[in-house]
């Protein structure tokens, strides 16, 4: 049994749910998730000496394990602790990068619960000490991904905090953020958008 921090049961999604998600998040009929597209990227600009960039593991607390065997441990219960920070950080160009994806069905606007209070105060920091912070967003139904600067994000995020809108209009995204066209190697070129912007 695997817990989140508020104690509520993590019940790991059905196989006719997960086809469901995998149908319904694939696009130009490849079935691949954003995240998996990422790492892709990830992976060719490694092994291209382009960028070292990972995805950040997600931290579990182990609380019981079953031993029926010495070589075959089960583990019967755990926790998610809080979320680290970003999903992916790494180096380009002697530049610390630190990124967070996110996906959203949505077709006129990103919604900001997609995000953590502790994910904006990590990126602000990257901010201060200049690093380069951003977000790709996907909007799913239009096929469309786009990177937005953390900076362009935070206004966003302030003025929900004062009781204001709760999403990003796409327009807004549109305009303030860069579309990544998606291509085959690699999947998702978010590199070619960090040159322009800051080499």
């Amino acid at each position: 049994m695997i817990r989140y921090p508020n104690g509520k049961v993590y019940t790991p999604a059905s196989p006719k749910e997960k086809a469901r998600t995998v149908k319904e998040s694939t696009y130009s009929n490849r079935g691949m998730t954003l995240e998996e597209d990422l790492n892709e990227s990830n992976q060719y600009y490694l092994s291209h000496d382009i960028a070292v960039v990972h995805k950040k593991p997600t931290p579990v607390q182990i609380v019981n394990v079953d031993y029926p065997k010495r070589s075959a441990a089960v583990i019967k219960e755990a926790y998610f602790k809080q979320a680290s920070t970003t999903d992916y950080n790494g180096v380009y160009r002697g530049k610390y990068l630190d990124f967070e994806a996110k996906e959203t069905k949505n077709k006129t606007s990103f919604p900001l619960q997609n995000f953590h209070e502790h994910q904006i105060h990590h990126m602000k920091q990257v901010v201060k000490q200049q690093g380069i912070a951003f977000v790709i967003l996907m909007f799913t139904a239009a096929e469309e991904i786009y990177l937005l600067k953390a900076e362009d994000l935070f206004p966003y995020w302030e003025k929900m905090k004062q009781d204001g809108r709760k999403s990003i209009p796409k327009k807004d995204v549109e305009e303030k953020g860069f579309l990544i066209r998606y291509g085959f190697h690699p999947r998702i070129d978010y590199i070619k958008i960090i040159d322009k912007l800051y080499f």
